[in-house]
């Protein structure tokens, strides 16, 4: 509270005290104005003093400040009327809407009604509801936040407030209910008898919660022991399966070896390559064998169903893509392979080409050579010019005497025996370079193809 030349003013509306009052921290304030303050506050139950922060439990009655109301009656005769200014009257309570509570106390229309009283079961309105804050008559009346719902709290034999609940007769009864009708039954309150059957609800819930989630269990536990089951029949019948193509491909490689070994004793040399060539072509069948326009580098030109790749040395619009050869002119195709594969390949250019098989992991970025079929551990090439044959693998270099007299390469696989071999094709098929290895992954078979040079996809055999 400060004192003006006008006299003791309110910390909430900065103006002269009307109808004082004093909280028990010893601030002083407008009845009016505390009271619309801890209206505010109802919802959380703690009251605090706007001037200095105390709280109070419950909310505190307040009653007028008689030494400060006579100072002031004699402040608004000492000082002129000029200078005095003018009261702020109490604000007034807003009219009830459709939805609203009316005040039971209000004559003519109705204004909204904010508490109701649970003794006295009624609904006030501000301006009503100020008795209850000041005369220490109503000081055990307990308030609540206005309801329409009194009248079901009201017992309708003796019209008394419902306080307890009767465990005999299941029903909330008043106070007289307990000497007459009810008379030596089991009651108690309905506070503790609302806590024992939120504490039973609480339980029944959680039980239901229970039994569902242990239902819910069990269905999915059943679910997976079957799901296991069907796994392992699957399972068994693929290993099945499995076995039956091997122990015919052991028959196959058998009956092979003793053909390849009786045919290893014969003096004839055309037969033997003849012979070799048949037995290649007829351990495999057709399948089709295109390239993949996602890793095609951008200077190479697809055509004819991609089976066509052309260095045109321009660049072509192709979009973005991982899988794609971001600097050499390098291309994989589609299929990946595990097994015995034949594929023949029609090359033209002067600066030649590389027939390659490669794993799908090789790099794609970058200018260094190990991005470069056959310059690592990923990849083998046979390099393919007008002049000259040469093998890669792992950046080393196998040269190869045998002039080239074809543009026709055939490539066999035997991924397997880990057996891969390139031929010049022509009337008769000539083995130009074999090599001996394992392989641990599916192979694809990759070009790189100089400016000015072609290939052409002519077949696939597996």
């Amino acid at each position: 509270m400060s004192l003006k030349t006008s006299g003791p003013s309110c910390p909430i509306c900065l103006d002269v005290l009307n109808n004082p009052v004093t909280t028990a921290c010893g601030h002083s304030f407008c009845q009016a104005c505390i009271a619309s303050c801890w209206d505010e506050e109802d919802h959380k139950g703690i009251y605090s003093c706007p001037q200095c922060r105390h709280t109070f439990t419950p909310r505190p009655v307040l009653h007028k400040n008689v030494m400060i109301a006579e100072m002031m009656e004699k402040l608004k005769v000492s000082i002129p009327a000029k200078s005095a200014k003018p009261v702020i009257a109490p604000p007034v309570p807003s009219l009830a809407g459709p939805e609203d509570v009316e005040c039971d106390f209000c004559t003519g229309r109705k204004h909204k009604a904010v508490q109701s009283c649970l003794v006295c079961l009624a609904s006030y309105c501000e301006a009503h509801l100020q008795p209850h804050y000041q005369s220490p008559a109503f000081k055990k009346h307990k308030l609540v936040k206005a309801s329409r719902r009194l009248q079901e709290q009201i017992c309708s034999q003796h019209d008394k407030l419902l306080e307890v609940y009767c465990r005999t007769d299941q029903q909330c009864i008043c106070m007289l209910c307990t000497t007459d009708e009810h008379k030596g039954h089991d009651i108690l309150s309905a506070s503790v008898e609302r806590a024992e059957k939120q504490v039973k609800l609480s339980v029944k819930d959680s039980d239901e919660i229970f039994t569902k989630l242990i239902v819910s269990i069990e269905r999915r536990r059943s679910e997976v022991r079957q799901m296991i089951r069907d796994q392992e029949k699957a399972a068994v019948s693929r290993a099945e399966e499995h076995l039956k193509k091997l122990e015919q491909e052991i028959m196959e490689l058998k009956k092979r070896s003793a053909d390849l070994e009786q045919l290893s004793f014969t003096e004839d040399h055309i037969h033997f390559l003849q012979v070799t060539a048949e037995t290649i072509w007829d351990s495999t069948n057709d399948l089709k064998l295109t390239l993949d326009p996602n890793t095609v580098n951008t200077v190479l030109c697809l055509s004819e169903g991609n089976t066509v790749v052309t260095n045109t040395n321009t660049v072509q619009l192709y979009p973005d893509h991982p899988l794609r050869f971001g600097y050499w002119p390098q291309m994989l195709c589609k299929e990946g392979f595990c097994g015995r594969c034949y594929w023949e390949v029609e090359w033209e250019g002067s600066d030649g080409v590389f027939m390659a098989v490669s794993y799908e992991s090789i790099s794609r970025e970058g200018r260094a050579a190990e991005a470069v079929f056959g310059c690592n551990n990923q990849s083998w090439r046979l390099s393919c010019s007008p002049a000259r044959y040469s093998f890669w693998h792992n950046n080393k270099e196998t040269r190869i005497c045998r002039q080239p007299n074809s543009f026709r390469i055939g490539v066999y696989l035997d991924y397997a025996a880990g057996s891969l071999a390139f031929y010049s094709v022509s009337d008769i098929m000539t083995l130009i370079h074999r090599v001996q290895t394992t392989f641990t992954r599916p192979l694809y078979a990759g070009f790189l193809v100089h400016p000015g040079s072609k290939i052409t996809l002519t077949c696939l055999r597996t």
